[in-house]
């Protein structure tokens, strides 16, 4: 089923009309995706490095997960929110880009990986029972998959 639909309705939405007129309307929801970017990627990339022994290896990965499952989930929310918002300017643009196709497939896999893989993993079992390569190749999945939504997300700028 083709989505162009829903980019035609947001390109032509009140919250486009509002991200168009409104420059600091839009560089203020700017801020809060930038915010949500660096506390997604910064809990990304402490628990799967804590996974991998590289960083915080005194404190038990347990609460380490814990924590950042947290911060991943409303980075998530506001990323999303915000990312609709500024979608709304540009939409049919960026219906034609490739690069925006490629993020939100990564996303999609990434959003997958982490509630029906990396949270059930590290919630439903006891860290120390996981075996070892079991919880590198998950942080290594990890990593490889947010980096390649933000890689293909900055790409979509370039294209």
């Amino acid at each position: 089923m083709d989505v162009f639909w829903f980019f035609d309705w947001l390109d032509t939405s009140l919250l486009a009309d509002i991200s168009k007129a409104y420059g600091g309307v839009f560089a203020v929801v700017q801020m809060f995706h930038l915010l949500g970017l660096a506390l997604m990627g910064g809990s990304v990339l402490l628990s799967d490095l804590r996974f991998l022994g590289v960083v915080m290896t005194d404190v038990p990965s347990k609460v380490v997960f814990d924590n950042t499952q947290k911060l991943f989930t409303l980075a998530l929310v506001v990323l999303v929110l915000s990312g609709i918002f500024m979608a709304s300017a540009v939409a049919l643009k960026l219906y034609y880009n490739e690069a925006f196709w490629a993020k939100m497939a990564g996303l999609g896999l990434g959003i997958l990986f982490v509630y029906l893989i990396r949270k059930p993993l590290f919630t439903r079992f006891d860290h120390d029972s996981i075996s070892p390569a079991a919880v590198k190749v998950a942080a290594l999945c990890s990593l490889t998959i947010w980096f390649t939504v933000a890689a293909s997300g900055r790409w979509i700028g370039f294209s």
